[in-house]
């Protein structure tokens, strides 16, 4: 079947069409009070400690990680020692700024090769005891746990008997806010209690494009590439068990990091700490979880993990193998700040530049849920974008505002 679109209605031009990178700087952290400044000179430090804190580690872990504070508050970039197993890649990656100033490095390579970094000084990827410990683990368990997801999993049962159609917007509103699910799941009298202030939060919706993508019925592929773990990884998972229990895919796969990375980002073991954790639950809670554990053992739900997840690089140099699978699937879903940043180019964009230009290169059809926690903002219409920067808001950067972003595939004639 051929279509033919506008941008207006939010479809993708051919590649040709693609905007130039050219025109947007690329973001750096050498701006002292940016976003970015803010990550590397407070954030990075004060995780440092979180993660000492965290585990008895002995002194070398201790030194380590002593040096790397140093390093990343008076020093420059330093390369990874020749024994690392991934020494050569980052050779690769990090030629221009080892030597260099943290702050003037690209801000979407500093963070990551921070949290590289980070892992290895903890002996993450080492031989002794601490090897393959996730110096993240206990803060996504302590949410996992805490009374909010408690609330979260019972309010589920309100939606039980919700029509289908309102359910799966419940559902996306949930996936999409994270760790404000609560937005997302509150109903009443058959209406989200919570969807005017959702709808305001919004700075762009296309999730009546989304769900046209994967019609009831249709043997429709999803994959879902996750962002992070405990509270925000379980309405992705519910979201995932309305998609095959209404028959909206024929199948899902969910993609996640192979290691640990940007402190909550998810991994396989969060996926199953999440499935036990709705598993145990009563009511619906518990029987969504049974029916994911049955998913996961029939494989219509897959887990999968690439080793280009963690890297610093944008969609748009992901490998071939990555690019088939992509192509293959009926819709891609990214969710989270980070894989937006790496889909549309972690560049200063004029805001309205249209994100079906940027996302031009992706090889098939592709989903956007974002909650803005960084610069990075594209698609906007230009009466919202001077509407946002009237409001005074730190609204990129503060969590306060979300979007959902679809670009189509289209079929050439």
């Amino acid at each position: 079947m051929t279509e033919k679109t506008s941008h207006a209605s939010g479809e993708a031009a051919d590649a040709s069409g693609s905007a130039s990178a050219a025109g947007a700087p690329v973001i750096l952290s050498n701006e002292p009070g940016s976003f970015a400044w803010g990550v590397l000179a407070k954030r990075h430090p004060a995780l440092i400690q979180q993660v000492r804190d965290a585990f008895p580690y002995g002194p070398l872990q201790h030194e380590a990680l002593d040096a790397l504070l140093d390093e990343i508050t008076n020093g420059v970039v330093e390369p990874l020692v020749l024994e690392d197993h991934d020494d050569e890649r980052w050779a690769d990656w990090g030629r221009e700024h080892f030597g260099r100033s943290w702050y003037d490095a690209p801000f979407l390579w500093a963070e990551s090769y921070f949290y590289r970094r980070l892992l290895g000084a903890v002996g993450y990827f080492g031989t002794g005891p601490w090897q393959g410990v996730d110096p993240f683990a206990p803060f996504k368990r302590a949410e996992l746990c805490g009374e909010a997801v408690e609330e979260e999993l019972r309010a589920l049962d309100a939606l039980a008997d919700v029509p289908a159609e309102e359910r799966a917007t419940a559902l996306l509103h949930a996936s999409l806010w994270g760790n404000r699910a609560d937005l997302g799941f509150r109903v009443s009298a058959g209406e989200l209690a919570a969807g005017e202030a959702v709808a305001t939060a919004l700075v762009a919706d296309d999730s009546a494009m989304l769900w046209q993508l994967l019609p009831v019925g249709a043997s429709s592929t999803v994959a879902l590439v996750a962002d992070n773990a405990g509270r925000e990884l379980i309405p992705d998972l519910i979201l995932v068990d309305h998609l095959l229990e209404h028959h909206h895919a024929e199948r899902v796969v969910l993609h996640v990091k192979p290691y640990p990375y940007y402190v909550s980002d998810a991994m396989t073991a969060d996926v199953v700490d999440c499935l036990r954790r709705l598993t145990e639950a009563p009511g619906e809670a518990g029987r969504i979880g049974g029916r994911l554990w049955k998913a996961l053992a029939a494989g219509t739900l897959e887990i999968r993990t690439h080793s280009f997840f963690c890297a610093p690089l944008p969609y748009e140099d992901m490998p071939e193998d990555l690019r088939n699978e992509f192509a293959s699937a009926t819709l891609t879903i990214l969710k989270g700040d980070l894989n937006y940043r790496r889909l549309v180019g972690d560049q200063l964009w004029d805001a309205t530049t249209p994100f079906v230009d940027l996302t031009a290169y992706f090889p098939g059809p592709v989903a956007a849920l974002r909650t803005l926690k960084s610069d990075v903002i594209v698609g906007l219409e230009q009466e919202r974008m001077d509407a946002l920067e009237r409001s005074g808001a730190a609204w990129r950067t503060s969590g306060t505002h979300a979007l959902i972003q679809v670009r189509r595939l289209i079929l050439q004639l």
